[in-house]
């Protein structure tokens, strides 16, 4: 029955990510046949998967209680298992399991993050609208960065808002400034390297996600690495090499996580 069961995105995603079975493999590797460009698609996830795992390799963490996280007496059900998998992958980042090397699980469940694809949306939208002023690219100026941090700290209701310090990779902090977020109150910070390239980190809260994931988006010559970690989410955006891109990214998420 498996075989003329139509392959969903769910599929798509769960076999980018290693997660199907495989009688589910076949049947999704034979869709693809027929589908090259989404079989393009589909590489191109599995690309940027492995991206992001060697990206975020120096803070691999596995502890003894992953396999916890997939194990269980009960029967679960596929979608059940997607999403035990992805919980499983989202608080271990990358380690194994029995011979299953689950990693950075993005958009494994059901259907796509839009919450994730609306904040890399409005991060590239502010990136857009600010990066290039030149009097007025932030409110506040980085001469006040604890003032910044207190500010908009208590806006976002984050207690310790960290201002990640990106000087290690050439970048300095030029200030920031409130902005909306997903119709809350939203963080933008602004840093130039000395050639006047300029990046900005987002930080949005959304009260109703605790998905965790990891992605890129593209659109012409800007890209936005995104994540969305509890109830707060993360885009660092700018016109610059994927692999700065991707420095910058790591660096910020290991201030914010400390």
């Amino acid at each position: 029955m498996n075989e003329h069961r139509p392959v969903s995105e769910a599929d798509l995603h769960a076999y980018a990510d290693g997660f199907l079975d495989q009688a589910d493999c076949r049947r999704v590797e034979e869709h693809l046949a027929e589908n090259p460009e989404m079989a393009r698609m589909v590489a191109d996830w599995q690309a940027q998967n492995d991206g992001l795992k060697n990206a975020f390799a120096p803070y691999a963490i596995s502890r003894s209680t992953d396999g916890q996280l997939i194990a269980g007496t009960a029967v679960l059900s596929k979608p059940a298992l997607y999403r035990r998998l992805a919980t499983a992958a989202a608080v271990g980042f990358i380690f194994m399991v029995g011979g299953l090397f689950g990693h950075f699980a993005p958009m494994l469940i059901e259907k796509p993050s839009t919450e994730g694809e609306g904040l890399a949306q409005e991060a590239r939208n502010a990136y857009l609208i600010y990066a290039s002023e030149v009097r007025h690219p932030v409110e506040v100026f980085a001469d006040q960065e604890a003032h910044l941090a207190s500010w908009l700290g208590k806006r976002l209701s984050i207690a310790d808002l960290r201002i990640p310090n990106l000087h290690s990779i050439g970048f300095r902090l030029i200030g920031g400034r409130l902005l909306p977020v997903a119709d809350k109150p939203g963080a933008l910070f602004m840093y130039e390297d000395k050639t006047g390239r300029r990046v900005t980190v987002l930080v949005g809260r959304n009260e109703e996600s605790r998905r965790t994931s990891f992605r890129i988006a593209s659109s012409e010559s800007v890209e936005t690495f995104y994540w969305i970690d509890g109830d707060l989410g993360y885009a660092v955006t700018g016109d610059i090499p994927r692999e700065l891109l991707q420095a910058i990214a790591q660096e910020c998420y290991r201030q914010f996580d400390v």
